[in-house]
């Protein structure tokens, strides 16, 4: 069996690095910031002496500013810290569901009353709330019902939430949404 080679245009993956540092700086001056030393504008050859002074590395924070700002501080340890950073906001940051409820032309007050209590329970921990009544078979003749039935629900709601738009008719359901109110 024939060994296949890897061809004259193979060239082995060299991880990059998210931001330029030390010599892959190409700037001929930089703004540059970091403990120990006075925030300003250098040469580039003064902020690399810098640099090697402090044993830390020289770090291109933003690129695009002019002149691009760089910061003196271990690369690693910067990235640690970034890091860590970006999981701290991940883990705040809350994704906001769409809880349902549901309901039919017939439905009792203390359902009515009961599933109220979850809708505002699931506004206040700032997910949306859809919910409709389903009609079934010649329930669909009391629309008028059911709409006065998400409406007395939008009156019971409405110091958490708000009504996003009137109900309206989707196929056999009749539909509102609900969103959480800004808290002050």
């Amino acid at each position: 069996m024939q060994k296949r080679s890897k061809g004259p245009y193979f060239k082995p993956r060299v991880p990059q690095n998210e931001h330029r540092l030390n010599r892959e700086i190409t700037a001929p001056e930089v703004r540059l910031i970091g403990e120990g030393i006075e925030p300003g504008v250098y040469p580039i050859a003064q902020a690399l002496r810098f640099a090697e002074e402090q044993e830390v590395d020289l770090v291109e924070i933003s690129p695009n500013a002019v002149p691009p700002v760089c910061r003196l501080i271990d690369y690693r340890k910067f990235l640690y810290e970034k890091k860590k950073k970006d999981k701290e906001q991940k883990a705040k940051s809350k994704q906001s569901e769409v809880k349902e409820i549901r309901f039919t032309p017939n439905t009792d007050d203390h359902d009515f009353d009961f599933k109220a209590k979850h809708a505002e329970k699931f506004l206040q921990e700032g997910d949306k709330v859809k919910c409709y009544v389903q009609f079934k078979g010649r329930a669909i003749m009391f629309q008028e019902r059911g709409e006065l039935l998400l409406l007395k629900f939008a009156e019971r709601l409405a110091e958490v939430g708000s009504l996003e738009s009137m109900p309206k008719m989707e196929g056999r359901r009749m539909i509102a949404i609900f969103t959480p109110k800004k808290k002050k």
